[in-house]
């Protein structure tokens, strides 16, 4: 126990050096986080102010609950693609209730260490989640810089200009902060034709408050919220499960997936108390975190108290903000996220690899569906790695004239993907007396195989021909004396 204090209280405060850069890179995450949360309360027909509530919500609980110190979560996402036939259909209040059934169904995942399902993500889907994802918020960028005028275009350059000049001068101050600063004052004292954050819509102008839903708890209302609360339980958890193990990979650090659920759990219940909409991990803006030294748990709850601060008392200030501002931290975002070596790595790596990468990117990208991109990924790779295997089986022949025995050799794994190839090397008429298989180096994995085998034997028996069969490992034994258990018998 004093260990894990011990390493708990570290991933808040390592040093005051550390704890600095939590602070700064913290506050950048949270310009990076309002374009993006007011973008998809959009999609998910609610009020700007739902959203940016749940993200502030989420980011205090997260930061203390969560398995993944330095992660941002937020109220974005295919979570909110989710929310939206919810919210069209049935309203608000339907979504309310999800969100509250949805963190539920997180805490009992969490608890019940679903996470483990993510080890059955290859490292090819999790780059194509990755720059998926890259051209996702790109592309969530256009319609800002479309119908605008040339200063709208000035503005974005000149923050892109101090977002990637001003590292190279000083790294006390993270750029993208100053990008903002910087583009706000030129903008109140050069009046020119910008849009600005506070057209973007509805901002919060009070502190958030306990919200109980007005819909009756029945089974009627039940039967409603359940499909959409899992669906959005099973997306969030997808989305902040890759999240993390970007991070890991960043940090070169682990982190308890479990935790990460039951503690988005949490925050998804606590922001349907508060009237938000649930969230989950936002890979561009821990991205952004990481990049900008944020590594404990201090920068995810600067992220999310400083999104209220800026929101409600800055409020007329925050809305002052120009959006090239913002465009220009998420065109950074983007970039940053964007795994470049990949496109190297197409030419070096197996193409199967490259090939669900690049299959992982064009459905996520074209069905702006992260867990559906996800999902054929993970399809592809078990399908590859399936046709890789069998084609590892081998069976060869001999025949030993002495005892008129032919003796097939089997080495490899046999399952339903190779049972029908096994099968096809037996000669089930043969001409020798008496056959046996030797099975020493080859594993039988399911009834499938233990039925390609059966039918071999048996079909061999019926014509006569004496089938033994040897080298059963201790598995297998099990599985065929389980599932064919006469097979084994020898005629007399």
């Amino acid at each position: 126990m004093t260990l894990s204090i011990s390493h708990y209280r570290a991933e808040w405060f390592a040093d005051p050096r550390a704890a600095r850069r939590d602070v700064l890179a913290g506050m950048v995450g949270t310009f990076a986080l309002i374009p993006e949360v007011i973008a998809f309360s959009v999609v998910a027909g609610i009020d700007p102010e739902v959203g940016l509530f749940a993200s502030f919500v989420i980011g205090i609980v997260i930061a203390v609950f969560g398995g993944r110190p330095a992660m941002i979560s937020g109220a974005a996402g295919s979570v909110a693609l989710v929310a939206a036939a919810l919210v069209h259909a049935h309203g608000l209040p339907y979504l309310l209730a999800a969100t509250l059934l949805a963190g539920l169904f997180q805490i009992v995942f969490g608890l019940m260490k679903l996470d483990v399902l993510m080890r059955f993500v290859s490292r090819s889907v999790r780059t194509g989640f990755v720059n998926a994802l890259a051209i996702l918020i790109f592309s969530a960028q256009v319609p800002q810089m479309l119908g605008v005028s040339w200063h709208s275009y000035a503005m974005i350059g000149l923050g892109l200009a101090i977002i990637y000049l001003l590292p190279k001068l000083t790294a006390a101050i993270p750029s993208p902060l100053v990008c903002v600063v910087v583009l706000t004052v030129v903008s109140m004292l050069i009046p020119m034709p910008l849009r600005l954050v506070g057209d973007l819509g509805r901002l919060p102008s009070s502190l958030p408050s306990l919200h109980l839903s007005q819909i009756p708890f029945d089974l009627a209302t039940l039967r409603i919220v359940a499909p959409y609360a899992l669906a959005m339980a099973a997306v969030g958890l997808l989305e902040s499960m890759m999240t993390a193990r970007v991070v890991d990979d960043l940090t070169e650090t682990t982190s308890s997936k479990a935790r990460e659920c039951t503690g988005l759990g949490l925050a998804n219940v606590a922001a349907g108390l508060f009237g938000g909409i649930a969230g989950c991990g936002m890979i561009g803006q821990t991205v952004g975190n990481v990049r900008y030294g944020g590594r404990g748990r201090l920068s995810t709850l600067v992220a999310g108290v400083f999104l209220l601060i800026v929101m409600v008392p800055l409020r007329p200030w925050i809305a002052q903000v120009p959006v090239a501002a913002l465009v220009a931290i998420m065109i950074m975002v983007s970039i940053s996220t964007f795994s470049w070596n990949s496109l190297r790595d197409l030419a070096r790596h197996p193409k199967v690899s490259g090939v669900v990468m690049l299959a992982t990117v064009a459905v996520t990208v074209g069905t702006h569906d992260l867990s559906a991109g996800v999902a054929v990924g993970v399809l592809l790779s078990g399908v590859f790695f399936a046709f890789k295997v069998t084609r590892m089986m081998r069976v060869t022949i001999d025949y030993d004239a002495a005892s008129d025995t032919r003796i097939y050799t089997v080495s490899g794994q046999i399952f339903f993907a190779s049972a029908e190839i096994f099968a096809d090397h037996f000669d089930l008429r043969d001409s020798a007396q008496r056959v046996r298989i030797d099975l020493t180096d080859a594993h039988l994995w399911d009834i499938t195989a233990v039925g390609a085998l059966e039918e071999v034997a048996s079909t061999m028996r019926r014509h006569g021909i004496s089938v033994e069969i040897v080298g059963l490992n201790a598995a297998s034994a099990i599985l065929v004396d389980r599932h064919a258990p006469l097979m084994r018998e020898r005629p007399a």
